[in-house]
């Protein structure tokens, strides 16, 4: 459009300068004989007075009639033509320009012939060459950028195809950069990671629930089958049977059956965290509540510093306590030592005993559940191979830890440490020192 419209201005451009020309050129009594050309391209120009009688030419327009029947009038004295009415020249573009605003005045006609179709057929074809030749060298350059910008996304597609959902190890190809496919990649594979992690801790938990399971039935399968034996054993021989000896032995597997329960029950809430809001606690007052219940066998020292207070359940710590206790008087020789302190921002509480103590190598292991180390540490002394991984878990849930090492006392010292309560953190008047 904009070659056709720049082929024909210049054609009316050329054609309204010759007639201003030879206008002004006629105005002042200049014109005679054959007009000159002035501008190029414009070929034909003639001078006509009224009644449409040629009074000067080109050499172009020499012998022809008035090129044109339009005459301009004094309000519009220039006007544009096209006419196709001389057969000899074809159609022309002319500009009429009027001279003057006389009556008598004169009128110029300049122009040149038309473009032919040839003409504009030939710019046509140039630029539908050029535009077909444009877009395919766009589709073509589009088609190769996409194959190259995508050729990530389909390895990324065929990793993620060729990942088996048992081996979530693999990982998508990561491209250089940042732009949106190597951000997609870097997601992918981090949604793998997790995956991967939440694969394993799944199957930890399954692993871990099986085996508990296996060690829970085991456990309680044995005072069963002891039960079951004792009341056989009295039914095939009841003449035999000693009545108040076998109501005694039953009696201690069905506690022992009680207590087995009870454990994992407890086990099962601690796990799903704590049931009720913890309360600020001293734990010397703790501790001698939980000592001052208790029959124990051995001598109990108590070494406490006042005033150490943590925010916990008093029933969950006192079972804490309880269960080390348990355990020391089970190994202790002759005397158990049950410790309250303050360490830094923490509350230490230490259960010591001078039994056998624990290798290192087990002193991880004793948390697990039903774990018992040897024949020293068995269910003929009465634990039921729950109480250090209750302990643990509790302590856990209080936000504390539960280690074991070796105790000066020459046995195990169990060391409970929990947060201090918020107060009680940040008061550096309270003594940390054993009373």
């Amino acid at each position: 459009m904009v070659a056709h419209q720049s082929v024909g201005g210049d054609t009316w451009t050329a054609a309204r300068r010759e007639s201003a020309i030879v206008a002004a050129a006629d105005r002042l009594g200049q014109v005679t004989g054959p007009i000159g050309r002035h501008v190029p391209g414009v070929t034909l120009v003639q001078v006509v007075a009224p009644g449409h009688r040629v009074i000067a030419a080109s050499s172009m327009a020499r012998g022809l009639p008035a090129l044109t029947r339009v005459w301009p009038t004094p309000q519009e004295p220039q006007q544009d033509v096209h006419t196709c009415a001389q057969a000899r020249l074809g159609c022309v573009n002319l500009s009429a320009r009027r001279v003057s605003a006389a009556p008598d005045a004169h009128v110029v006609y300049a122009g040149s012939p038309a473009p032919t179709e040839s003409i504009t057929g030939v710019i046509d074809s140039i630029f539908v060459i050029q535009g077909v030749a444009l877009i395919l060298l766009a589709i073509t350059m589009a088609w190769k950028v996409t194959g190259r910008t995508l050729r990530p996304v389909e390895a990324i597609r065929a990793e993620l195809a060729a990942i088996n959902v048992n081996d979530l190890s693999t990982r998508v190809p990561e491209p250089p950069g940042y732009d949106e496919v190597a951000r997609l990649a870097h997601t992918i594979n981090g949604t793998l990671s997790r995956l991967e992690h939440a694969k394993d801790g799944m199957q930890r938990t399954l692993d871990h629930q099986r085996r508990f399971a296996a060690d829970a039935s085991h456990e309680l399968r044995t005072p069963v089958a002891g039960l079951r034996a004792q009341l056989e054993e009295a039914q095939l021989h009841p003449e035999d049977t000693d009545l108040k000896e076998l109501l005694n032995h039953s009696l201690r597997d069905v506690d022992r059956l009680q207590a087995i329960i009870a454990d994992l029950l407890l086990l099962e809430r601690v796990g799903a965290g704590p049931s009720q809001p913890g309360t600020g606690l001293d734990l010397a007052d703790v501790v001698r509540s939980e000592v001052a219940r208790r029959s124990d066998p051995h001598q109990v020292r108590l070494e406490l510093a006042p005033g150490v207070r943590v925010e916990a359940v008093r029933t969950h710590i006192g079972r804490v306590l309880g269960n080390l206790m348990d355990n020391a008087a089970r190994h202790a020789r002759g005397t158990v030592t049950v410790t309250v302190r303050r360490t830094g921002d923490a509350a230490e509480l230490i259960v010591d005993d001078d039994g056998d103590g624990v290798a290192v190598e087990d002193r991880e292991r004793i948390f697990q559940r039903f774990t018992r180390l040897d024949a020293a540490r068995s269910r003929d002394k009465g634990g039921t191979g729950l109480g250090l991984a209750i302990a643990r878990d509790l302590a856990r849930t209080h936000g504390g830890t539960i280690t074991v090492d070796a105790s000066p006392q020459g046995g195990a010292r169990f060391v409970v440490r929990l947060p201090l309560s918020r107060n009680n953190a940040h008061d550096p008047s309270l003594p940390g020192s054993r009373v």
